[in-house]
């Protein structure tokens, strides 16, 4: 039994008492899906209590106590919906794989009974007329959506999760003076602090893996076109991607199963017909590691004159790139080590290092393409309950956080669709170079992953935008198309996460499944946040 798992046994008196005897309280902190079910099918849990213990969490913590800031609505009708549920376990069984599941899903996934904000003021009550894709998929697999989570308005900041529509930054509740990352800082915070089982996050340019390697989590941003972004409200839709988070790797692969596919409604999700397995979750093998060929990409985190090097990082807010240097916390590169040395003795072969030839200078090369204008107006003729229907009215009503002000006025002045722009082709051009070069790179030196750490420092002080951020999350998975697994890989200063970030070739989601969960279940680094503890 975990060690928070412990004190809330020895915490928690018996439930219900039966004779001499007693049945302990579920354990909610910490819980999988499979723990769940079991639960559910020995009749020691209902889909009910366990929405309850959830909602009781975030009584106690979202808004007092640590003040975790990570709920922007909670669905009323959820504990509805799970008496539903649990009258259907009792007549035929398990309605679907997530059946019970309470998941928070980041609010600019479309949800036909709550609002969708995309964090902005100006949409505090607008209500979409249907689910997006991937919400609707987890309804019919059985599961619950339970809240709508805050995110950095207009999903725009990958460095912290603040936006209009909900005052004060989302915290993190490893340490609530920190940040979160961002986008999906508010889902990973929920999914962190135990809120509920599993949740979605949408990832431009690091926003799943960023939150998850700062919360602890496991962040699936999978190949495009596997999952589909239909009713997502779209930051880039050339490198938009909606994924899992979760606390396990077993717990994101149950959602990931239940969201891939092929939609009309998102053309890109045409690339993954025929490419799909079966299931997912037989590539969970305790032993993924071994023979496992891993590169460490040691390019994008250590290199012999850090203040000469410098890595172009995605920023979300803008659409273009900034700078740093590639230089490495010193907790963080200890941690990055440990792992390698824990992936070879786990039976993984390391090639270290691997390097990808003229990375600097290909992904320089990339144009500056601003599309959010063009793809947001496009979202918003989907939502005709919203009364706002260009970027330039929004910008007029006020109803938005003054952060983004000058980013969304960049944004405003450009017209047309992205295929008009002059070097819009030399945008494809330079992808298809990036692309071939990391494949090149993999295939000389006959690796399954490339590894490096998610983040090159711990997560900054809220309020912070001057001590280095270190994000590698954008350098290659968005701009390549390519799928990108965070797995925790440990803490600095004893407690705050650190993460671990895979890269592997398109659609090779099987591998990266089973290498993460050998990782995962050698390593066993998750552990829940000290400040929201089990209720008492």
């Amino acid at each position: 039994m975990k060690p928070a798992k412990v004190l809330q046994h020895l915490a928690l008196s018996c439930a219900v008492v039966v004779g001499l005897g007693c049945t302990p309280a579920f354990e909610v902190e910490e819980t999988t899906i499979a723990e769940i079910h079991a639960a559910m099918e020995a009749g020691r849990l209902t889909a009910r209590e366990l929405v309850q213990a959830y909602l009781d969490r975030i009584e106690a913590y979202d808004k007092q106590g640590p003040f975790i800031n990570s709920i922007i609505t909670i669905n009323p009708n959820a504990l509805e919906r799970a008496r539903e549920l649990d009258d259907a376990l009792a007549v035929s069984g398990f309605v679907g794989p997530l059946h019970g599941i309470p998941v928070i899903v980041k609010d600019n996934y479309d949800t036909y009974d709550l609002p969708t904000t995309n964090g902005t003021l100006a949409f505090k009550n607008s209500i979409p007329p249907d689910d997006a894709y991937q919400v609707r998929k987890l309804r019919e697999a059985g599961a619950i959506i339970l809240a709508k989570s805050n995110l950095a308005e207009f999903a725009s900041s990958g460095s912290f999760t603040v936006s209009s529509v909900l005052p004060g930054y989302t915290r993190n509740p490893y340490d609530p003076v920190r940040v979160t990352a961002g986008s999906s800082g508010g889902t990973a915070a929920a999914v962190a602090a135990n809120f509920c089982t599993v949740g979605l996050g949408t990832d431009t340019g690091s926003s799943i893996r960023g939150p998850a390697s700062h919360q602890a989590l496991v962040g699936f941003r999978t190949t495009m076109g596997l999952t589909s972004r239909d009713g997502i409200a779209p930051l880039n839709m050339a490198r938009d991607v909606g994924g899992p988070m979760a606390r396990t790797v077993a717990d994101a692969v149950a959602v990931l199963e239940a969201i891939v596919g092929y939609d009309p409604a998102d053309p890109v999700t045409e690339a993954s017909e025929g490419l799909v397995p079966d299931n997912y979750r037989q590539f969970l093998d305790s032993a993924g590691l071994v023979g496992a060929r891993i590169g460490v990409l040691r390019q994008l985190f250590e290199v012999e004159d850090p203040l000469q090097e410098w890595e172009a990082t995605y920023d979300e807010n803008q659409d273009s790139t900034e700078t740093e240097p590639r230089e490495i916390h010193p907790e963080v590169l200890r941690l990055m080590n440990q792992a390698i040395a824990d992936m070879e003795a786990a039976g993984a072969v390391i090639v270290d290092s691997v390097e990808i030839a003229d990375l600097d200078e290909i992904r320089d090369e990339f144009p500056t393409i601003r599309r959010m204008r063009h793809d947001f107006e496009k979202y918003l003729q989907s939502r005709p309950e919203v009364p706002l229907k260009t970027l330039e009215e929004i910008l007029e009503s006020g109803d938005y956080h003054p952060f983004l002000r000058y980013g969304l006025n960049r944004n405003n002045d450009v017209e047309g669709a992205p295929e008009d722009h002059p070097e819009y082709q030399k945008y494809l051009d330079t992808q298809k170079r990036l692309q071939e070069a990391v494949l090149a790179a993999m295939d000389e030196n006959e690796v399954d992953v490339l590894i490096y750490p998610t983040f090159n420092y711990p997560p900054r002080l809220i309020g912070d935008l001057n001590t280095p951020n270190g994000a590698n999350s954008g350098s290659l998975s968005p701009p390549t198309g390519f799928p990108a697994f965070n797995v925790p890989m440990g803490y600095s200063f004893g407690e705050l996460p650190a993460g671990l970030q895979l890269l592997g070739r398109p659609f090779s989601e099987p591998t990266l499944i089973k290498i993460s969960y050998g990782y995962e279940q050698a390593t066993q680094h998750r552990r829940p946040p000290e400040r929201t503890p089990p209720l008492r």
